[in-house]
């Protein structure tokens, strides 16, 4: 991987709960670099640390030891407010439990990350409608989360999380409350985002026929990777083999 391309890379990243003989590791000196424009699937079994990454990757939590690198900027050495500024401008966030407000229609759960940056009405509903494109829903904006199916209401949530243009979409079990073809169907608009508009994609799921749509897979065991179980797919994408 070019390292010029990178976009984050954890350096020996440890994570620790608790102290004493109380101490759990989650994670136990982490290495991995993803490239901008790639998508990649962790996976491993509950309790390996996968969640733990995602969390630190968007600054969700603070990870105990090693670094974190965005875009070449050491993570840990930022504030807080820093560092909810790079969540907030840089990183979108898709979730297995759609989070969408039941009592607002699709552009208006669309438009939230954009009320907190202070947008006005009108720039609001023009960038709402047209995240609300790119999943195919345009004409659905206008409809409660209760009036959508799963497949629908995950579209929803992945254009509010296209709705800042952000540099990288993290995806937690994003098929992981959804049948098999309303799955394919968000996994198919995920792989179309990536390959279209160079999104960098970070994807956690417990699924291997979810994974395989991804360009490469990251496995982890017992707070570590495993690089065995590690491997390119057989998607589009293996010009980032390192």
């Amino acid at each position: 991987m070019n390292r010029a391309d990178t976009l984050i890379r954890f350096d020996g990243v440890t994570k620790s709960y608790g102290s004493g003989s109380a101490q759990f590791q989650a994670l136990k000196g982490v290495d991995f670099e993803v490239a901008e424009g790639e998508f990649v699937s962790l996976m491993g079994p509950s309790g390996s640390g996968k969640s733990t990454v995602m969390n630190i990757l968007g600054c969700l939590d603070v990870l105990t030891s090693g670094e974190y690198f965005f875009r070449g900027v050491p993570v840990s050495q930022l504030d807080r407010n820093q560092r909810a500024l790079l969540r907030r401008n840089h990183i979108g966030f898709v979730f297995q439990g759609f989070n969408l407000l039941a009592r607002t229609s699709a552009m208006e759960n669309v438009e939230l990350p954009l009320v907190y940056r202070g947008l006005g009405r009108r720039e609001r509903n023009r960038l709402s409608m047209a995240a609300l494109a790119k999943v195919g829903l345009e004409k659905w904006a206008h409809h409660h989360p209760s009036e959508l199916s799963g497949g629908q209401q995950q579209r929803v949530a992945i254009a509010r999380a296209l709705v800042t243009t952000p540099s990288i979409l993290l995806a937690d079990e994003p098929t992981g409350n959804l049948d098999s073809e309303r799955s394919e169907e968000i996994m198919q608009l995920m792989s179309q985002l990536n390959r279209e508009q160079n999104l960098t994609i970070l994807m956690v799921t417990h699924e291997p026929e979810m994974a395989e749509y991804s360009q490469r897979i990251i496995h982890f065991v017992d707070g570590l990777v495993d690089p065995a179980r590690s491997r390119q797919t057989g998607s589009a994408g293996a010009q980032y083999a390192d």
